[in-house]
C-alpha cells in the first residue's frame, strides 16, 4: 500500500486532483466528505457539536447549518479548535476503517484540507500539494463560490500560508493556470505513484518531486 497526503488552500484545486487520481485507479479518502457524514442528524457527532455550539447551529430540518457554523468558527480560533476536537478524532477513526478496507496493493489517496495546520505529513508515504497563489485562491472563490472577498480571506486566514504548505511536499502540483494544464501533471504524478507500485516500494521513503514549474 502506499499512503499518498493530498492538500491544498480552499480555492487551489485539490478537488478536481482528487477526483482525477480516484478516476485513475486510486482508493481515495475523502475527510471533508467524511467530516460531513461524521455530524450527519442521529450521529453522536452531530449532538457533541449541538452541545458545544448550541441548537442555533442546525437548521429547521435538524441537519447542520454548515454557513451558520462556519460563520462562527472561521471569526474565532477558540471556536475553530474546539470544533476541530469533536470532528477530528471521529474523521480519523473513520479513515483508518476505510483504509483498512483497501487491500495491500491499492495507492490510498487521504484529502485532508488541514493536514499542514495539524502537523499530519509524517502520516503519508507522500504529501501532494495541490497550489496556487492566494490572488488566484480569491478569485475562484469569489468568481465561481459567489463568496465574498471578507468571507475568503477569512477562510484563508484560518488555514496554512502557501510556504507553510509547500514545507512539508514531496510533490507540488502548480494550479495557477487554467484547468487544461492541470490533467497531464496529475497524470505524470499517478504514472510515477503506479511505478514505485509495481517495483515493489510501496511506503518506502520517497524522492521529492514536482510536477509543473511552482514550487
Amino acid at each position: 500500500m502506499l499512503r499518498l497526503g493530498l492538500t491544498g488552500g480552499i480555492g487551489a484545486g485539490k478537488s478536481e486532483v482528487s477526483r482525477l487520481l480516484s478516476s485513475y485507479g486510486a482508493v481515495l479518502i475523502d475527510s471533508d466528505r467524511i467530516a460531513r457524514e461524521v455530524v450527519e442528524p442521529g450521529t453522536p457527532g452531530l449532538a457533541a457539536v449541538v452541545a458545544e455550539f448550541g441548537p442555533g447551529v442546525l437548521a429547521p430540518d435538524g441537519a447542520l447549518d454548515r454557513p451558520k457554523l462556519g460563520g462562527i468558527v472561521f471569526a474565532d480560533p477558540e471556536q475553530l479548535r474546539a470544533l476541530n476536537a469533536i470532528v477530528h478524532p471521529l474523521v480519523r477513526a473513520r479513515s483508518a476503517e476505510l483504509e483498512a478496507a483497501a487491500g495491500p496493493d491499492a495507492v490510498v489517496v487521504h484529502d485532508v484540507p488541514l493536514l499542514t495546520e495539524n502537523g499530519l505529513a509524517p502520516l503519508y508515504d507522500l504529501v501532494l500539494v495541490v497550489d496556487a497563489a492566494p490572488e488566484t485562491q480569491l478569485d475562484r472563490l469569489v468568481r465561481l463560490r459567489g463568496m465574498t472577498e471578507d468571507e475568503v480571506r477569512a477562510r484563508m486566514a484560518a488555514q496554512a500560508t502557501r510556504e507553510q504548505r509547500l514545507a512539508v511536499a514531496d510533490v507540488v502540483i502548480d494550479n495557477n493556470g487554467p484547468l487544461e494544464e492541470l490533467e497531464p501533471q496529475v497524470r505524470k504524478v499517478w504514472a510515477e505513484l503506479s511505478e514505485r507500485m509495481a517495483g515493489g516500494t510501496g511506503s518506502a521513503a520517497a524522492d521529492p518531486g514536482t510536477a509543473g514549474s511552482d514550487g
